[in-house]
């Protein structure tokens, strides 16, 4: 029974090391929609000193380009916050159910 629980402790700090690895490894989908906006900014901010008079349609299609491409790194976010904090409850309570039988 005691090699049963170390065990379970190995198993778990194991899961524990890949869950936050894999919780960092979501949060690299913050880059894209970093360097992406920065560049859909940069070239609004050209078409509007091109032709000033179109600003208003430069900036609504920029605004709306931006926030479609900031879903991608809230949905790094969400995962990583998932990982972190529900993933460990759930997942040490089959390891405990596994070592059980």
């Amino acid at each position: 029974m005691e090699d049963n629980n170390g065990m379970l402790q190995l198993a778990t700090g194991i899961m524990l090391g890949l869950l936050g690895l894999g919780a960092g490894c979501s949060m690299i989908a913050g880059i894209g929609p970093g360097i992406g906006e920065g560049n859909a900014v940069a070239k609004a901010c050209e078409a509007i000193g091109r032709q000033p008079e179109c600003k208003s349609d430069v900036t609504s299609t920029m605004i709306m380009g931006c926030a479609i491409a900031e879903t991608t790194g809230l949905y790094g976010l969400i995962v990583a916050i998932l990982l972190i904090f529900v993933a460990p409850g759930s997942f040490t309570s089959i390891l405990k159910g596994i070592t059980q039988k």
